[in-house]
């Protein structure tokens, strides 16, 4: 009797978990307003005698963009070389407001830098896992994905 041997004792844990995840993208859109700018360069060029720098007014009001002043200009010396650039851009005004109506705006602010994406469509989008593991996930349309987990966990101690 001495020789048997003692009997084992252990703890035995199975787990087991299952998830599925079904997104479909949102509509984005953002916009970028831009201010209005003024430069200009150049050499042998020299402001008129009753001219004035070109440049930049202030706005007219506070939701206006700022306006160009025109510069009067002439070439220094006649019949040398001479260089000469000027931009002007025309900034964004600031729209008087956007509304959301049942998470969708109907009109986006016209602004100079603007990124929109359009939402994904779930069409079939589904997906399922049976008790046994099995798991069935079926694409939707654009802009949408589909993830499915089985997890099968044994802890002895």
């Amino acid at each position: 009797m001495l020789l048997m041997a003692a009997p084992a004792n252990a703890d035995i844990v199975h787990r087991l978990s299952t998830s599925t995840q079904l997104t479909v993208d949102a509509a984005a859109s953002q916009a970028t307003r831009l201010g209005s700018t003024y430069s200009v360069s150049g050499n042998n060029i020299s402001v008129t005698s009753n001219g004035t720098f070109g440049g930049l007014t202030a706005p007219s009001s506070a939701t206006a963009a700022a306006t160009q002043i025109q510069g009067a200009y002439e070439q220094t010396t006649a019949g040398s070389a001479f260089s000469f650039t000027e931009s002007f851009t025309y900034g964004d005004a600031i729209p008087t407001g956007t509304t959301v109506t049942s998470g969708v705006v109907p009109s986006l602010p016209a602004f100079g830098s603007v990124t929109t994406s359009s939402g994904g469509v779930a069409g079939s989008l589904a997906g399922t896992i049976t008790s046994a593991g099995a798991i069935t996930l079926t694409a939707g349309g654009a802009g949408t994905s589909a993830t499915g987990q089985f997890v099968s966990e044994v802890t002895v101690k």
